[in-house]
């Protein structure tokens, strides 16, 4: 047998949260983010679950790569585009869409001499200052790209820096107007709104969306819960108690002893740690479930196991299931009580935990 930690996939999770997106953002075509190998819900798994979205987007050529070998033939955008000019010959003969962020991707481009057409999303820097060009580099970089010959299609594009703060809106619309200010003499397709801005902001929406977290079940905001958004969770992350400790008053637990137990209790271990990608960080009193019942971490995260209060859980043994997110246990719960975001979890979890898809399609 296995080592028991497991995470399990909802594939029909997946494909409900895409039909959200779809009810919110109607007129707009689909953009689903897909990098870090689906938040780590496996690529191509998500690809299939995804179908039904116009377009991927990915981070690595390699990923892209793979979706367009296994025979999708959407829109794949590469979301930091290009890095040298030898790449160029792979986007044109796999069909791939770039973004274009800064000066040295337009020299590679207009270095590279070939017959057939790229399509480009010319991103523009409103706010976020991580990638994109200012509004003046913009529209030199536009009207450079508009006479390139190499060039087929360009959607503009920008990034929400603060969509997901429900009480900043004026952020959001700075950002918005910054955008629609430099565009207004131009015709041309867009794309702007991240999962928070789908959710909140239907100004946004535009001609793409660009989904990402909402597509895995989990809230990009801090006070409204994914099932209130009628989101469902795709993942959950399980495992089971392997070895039962009877404490007496006194008796500390773990790495650097920092629980104490105040009265006699049991604990259980369970397999399952950092190295599996349950957080480290992660302190006493985090949730998690034993066979059902909630109940809580106690003592520091090792690398292959974790201790849980198995205070009022008479049955609890070895071999007892434990879920340390799911269903019943928001992945934003963990997360908040490790000081950290759903993101991280999720593409955190570790090669050697065993994925299993549920309801295959």
């Amino acid at each position: 047998m296995s080592r028991p930690i497991n995470a399990l996939i909802d594939l029909t999770a997946l494909k409900h949260n895409l039909s959200i997106v779809r009810q919110h953002a109607k007129y707009s075509k689909v953009m689903a983010v897909i990098k870090a190998d689906a938040y780590g819900h496996g690529l191509l798994h998500a690809a299939e679950a995804f179908s039904s979205a116009d377009g991927f987007a990915v981070l690595e050529i390699e990923a892209a790569i793979r979706l367009r070998e296994a025979g999708y033939q959407h829109t794949i955008l590469l979301i930091e585009g290009f890095f040298s000019k030898s790449e160029l010959e792979l986007f044109e003969y796999y069909k791939l869409s770039a973004v274009i962020h800064n000066s040295e991707q337009l020299q590679m481009l207009s270095a590279y001499k070939r017959n057939r057409r790229l399509n480009i999303f010319l991103k523009l820097n409103t706010g976020m200052n991580r990638l994109g060009f200012t509004p003046e580099q913009f529209l030199v970089a536009l009207e450079s790209l508009r006479s390139h010959s190499v060039i087929d299609q360009i959607i503009l594009m920008t990034h929400f820096a603060c969509a997901e703060n429900r009480k900043d809106r004026k952020r959001v619309i700075e950002q918005l107007e910054c955008f629609n200010s430099v565009i207004t003499n131009y015709s041309l397709p867009c794309s702007l709104a991240n999962s928070a801005a789908i959710l909140l902001y239907p100004e946004t929406h535009a001609d793409w969306v660009r989904p990402g977290i909402m597509l895995y079940g989990s809230s990009p905001f801090s006070d409204v819960s994914a099932s209130e958004l009628g989101l469902r969770p795709s993942m959950a992350l399980t495992s089971k108690v392997i070895a039962v400790q009877d404490l007496h008053a006194g008796d500390k637990v773990g790495y650097g002893q920092t629980f104490c137990a105040n009265q006699a209790m049991r604990v259980g271990i369970v397999a399952g740690g950092y190295a599996d990608g349950y957080p480290r960080h992660a302190s006493t009193g985090t949730p998690v479930l034993v066979n059902g019942t909630r109940t809580r971490i106690i003592g520091r995260v090792s690398m292959d196991m974790l201790h849980v209060d198995l205070s009022g859980i008479a049955n609890a043994g070895i071999g007892t299931p434990v879920v340390f997110w799911g269903n019943e246990l928001p992945i934003e719960e963990i997360a908040e009580s490790a000081g950290t975001i759903s993101y991280d979890l999720f593409c955190s979890l570790g090669q050697r935990v065993n994925i299993k898809y549920l309801n295959n399609m």
